[in-house]
């Protein structure tokens, strides 16, 4: 007697269109994240106090000083805008304009967080402000002292170029906006015929008996 042993098939992988859309979605919405969320942690940590000081003034007393984001340098803030922008205008562009707009949002955070962990140390600032308060060129910012700010500057544009890496990952498999108002070569479909005239109406009555024909006539 002949045993027949039946094997259970193994569980089937998710692959295919329906993988790829899925992870599609997942890298999308990760990236809008990421890239929303660090843009504004820049503009917020760039308006906060990033170094502080004292700067002699005449009678040997001095002045307390301190310096935001902005007076530091203005390169994140105006990178994560720019990033902002790259963000949105993936959507509107296809295969290699994407890939470059990705491109521009990564370097975008790049850019941001080299200048935020450069100003971390950044006197100048307050050299120039301690200079005017004492009415000396010569005059420099003492008990400097450097606040946490600058580093949070730097996390967020680290979140804006991961999206941007994101961007350049999965970019083509995000969707883009919808071309039903865009226009191309394809001739557009006609307008569906009239409707023949209907011959009992009497303005079509007297059409036929201006042509000379009998409209009691069965055709």
């Amino acid at each position: 007697m002949e045993c027949v042993s039946s094997a259970v098939p193994p569980p089937r992988s998710e692959t295919g269109p329906a993988a790829a859309s899925s992870g599609g979605r997942r890298s999308l919405a990760a990236a809008l994240m990421l890239g929303a969320l660090g843009a504004a942690v820049v503009l917020l940590a760039s308006g906060r106090t990033w170094a502080e000081g004292k700067a002699a003034i005449g009678g040997g007393g001095s002045l307390p000083l301190s310096a935001d984001g902005g007076d530091v340098t203005g390169v994140p803030t105006a990178l994560a805008i720019v990033g902002l922008a790259a963000l949105v205008a993936i959507f509107a562009v296809r295969s290699a304009g994407r890939v470059l707009v990705a491109a521009l949002l990564a370097l975008c955070g790049a850019g941001a967080a080299v200048a935020a962990f450069i100003g971390a140390q950044d006197s100048s600032a307050l050299d120039e402000k301690a200079a005017r308060a004492a009415g000396n060129t010569a005059a420099t910012i003492g008990s400097l002292s450097h606040t946490a700010w600058p580093y949070v500057t730097a996390v967020g544009s680290l979140l804006i170029l991961f999206a941007g890496l994101l961007a350049l990952r999965y970019g083509r498999q995000w969707p883009a906006m919808s071309g039903r108002y865009e226009r191309d070569g394809t001739p557009r479909q006609r307008r569906a015929a009239r409707k023949a005239p209907d011959p009992e109406r009497p303005e079509e009555i007297w059409k036929a008996l201006d042509r000379g024909e009998d409209p009691t006539r069965e055709a």
